[in-house]
């Protein structure tokens, strides 16, 4: 549920690695060839009754493995880092593609959270910053990002959550907070959390939502657009590896 702050120093500028907690699905036959260790993609791993799974490559592609009958996390569905190989071309672009997995790294997934009238003791008000990069990103009814702040103490928990309600007009927007538990100084170092707002009530279809944050400059906002998925689809909180000490 949380994680080694001593990981936290291996989620560097640019991404390269996540940790050293990666669930491998095959040998790398080759040291040489660095490709093996960068992700291909960002994805959602949705698992079925029987613990089988697709991911979600996008809004509109799926990825089949073919070398894994079941998902490394169960019943938990999760976003992920992968690095995949294509098994066959995609006819005609096709969004339905067959893939042989590498290797698969969870991040941290989690619900959003009501809006309380205590939210600075609950959820603290500690500053963070949300990085431009192509792992933030709003896709598939989730809110993935890549946050950066400082850490100095390897067994601090850096504690990130998603409020909803924090504005009665706009059921839309939405606040990050982040409880760094004193834990405020030191050196910058980076991570990944995700934000599954499927089912989330007046979200459907394709939205416009709005995140506001404390940053280390000040209060900050941007906006995504968030196509939800369609369908019902389990909500199960997570726990898993991650990079920092992020619950």
């Amino acid at each position: 549920n949380t994680i080694d702050m001593n990981k936290f120093k291996h989620f560097i500028t640019p991404l390269l690695f996540v940790g050293l907690a990666v669930t491998f699905q095959s040998c790398l036959d080759d040291d040489d060839d660095k490709a093996m260790y960068h992700p291909t993609a960002l994805v959602t791993v949705e698992p079925a009754d029987d613990e089988s799974f697709i991911m979600h490559l996008d809004d509109n592609t799926i990825l089949q493995p073919v070398n894994m009958a079941k998902s490394p996390y169960g019943k938990k569905e999760v976003r992920a880092l992968v690095n995949f190989s294509e098994t066959v071309a995609p006819e005609n672009g096709g969004s339905f593609r067959k893939v042989y997995v590498n290797w698969l790294d969870s991040i941290r997934t989690k619900r959003p959270v009501p809006t309380t009238d205590i939210n600075d003791s609950k959820f603290g008000n500690d500053p963070v910053e949300i990085m431009r990069d192509w792992v933030t990103v709003a896709e598939d009814g989730y809110l993935t990002l890549r946050v950066r702040t400082r850490w100095n103490n390897p067994s601090a928990v850096h504690e990130l959550n998603l409020l909803t309600g924090v504005n009665p007009e706009n059921p839309h927007e939405f606040e990050l907070r982040h409880n760094a538990h004193g834990d405020t100084n030191g050196e910058w170092g980076d991570g990944l959390i995700a934000f599954n707002l499927n089912g989330l009530p007046e979200l459907n279809g394709t939205i416009s939502i709005k995140l506001r944050w404390k940053s280390f400059s000040g209060e900050k906002t941007s906006e995504f657009s968030l196509r939800m998925r369609d369908g019902k689809q389990p909500q199960l909180l997570v726990e898993q590896l991650s990079d920092i000490n992020i619950k």
